[in-house]
């Protein structure tokens, strides 16, 4: 599958990162230079600097030829235009836009754009729910696939207590997307390290949504 990230921010980066490691073919567009130059050390000749909302650059990067276009800048009026030039001028299959401001994702929607994810509403849902430790609470799914967008709660006699992200034995298809802690959400690194009272929020296949509550379920 061909994939193509818009943003090199840190959703971005682990997206792009990810999507690498299993084998699909990516291009990650960053507009600022110093950021693309310092990823392209890492990541090498998937990263492409330029501003992912000129049609010259889309050309440039294979648009046309995309199973998937991705926009996560931190700019909802750019992730708007990239989808939307995507649909319109190369026929990209799916979209997936990420929306900074919850109110903008109906408008997303209209627009044609097919899969909106926002960090703002998942927390907010993940909040507003009251959740048992170590229970994982669906909190939606993404558009014509079979990944859940998950929560599960970190609890003082979970076997993840004190471990970090990259330790973990998450299934195969499974991605720690964000943790709130206290009030404060995060987007976590491999070296974060869960605390008591965690709320994580994952993306994980339907099949593997049983194996991924095993590794925080109490024991």
């Amino acid at each position: 599958m061909y994939v193509i990230v818009v943003g090199a921010g840190k959703i971005g980066y682990y997206l792009s990162k990810r999507l690498s490691e299993e084998g699909h073919e990516i291009v990650l567009m960053e507009k600022d230079r110093r950021r693309a130059a310092l990823l392209a050390e890492e990541l090498g000749e998937i990263v492409m600097q330029g501003d992912g909302c000129e049609v010259a650059l889309m050309s440039e990067a294979g648009f046309g030829r995309a199973d998937v276009i991705v926009a996560v800048t931190g700019d909802d009026e750019d992730n708007l235009v990239i989808c939307q030039m995507a649909k319109r001028q190369f026929s990209v299959p799916r979209t997936v836009a990420r929306v900074n401001d919850p109110a903008n994702e109906t408008l997303f929607q209209k627009l044609g754009i097919d899969t909106t994810v926002s960090s703002t509403s998942l927390i907010f849902n993940l909040i507003d729910q009251q959740i048992e430790p170590g229970q994982v609470i669906p909190l939606g799914a993404l558009k014509k696939g079979n990944i859940e967008i998950v929560a599960v709660t970190v609890s003082d006699r979970s076997p993840v207590l004190g471990k970090k992200i990259a330790d973990l034995p998450l299934p195969k298809d499974a991605l720690v997307i964000s943790i709130v802690r206290g009030q404060n959400a995060q987007l976590p690194q491999a070296d974060t390290k869960f605390e008591s009272g965690d709320s994580v929020v994952a993306l994980v296949s339907a099949s593997s949504e049983h194996e991924l509550h095993s590794i925080f379920a109490e024991k």
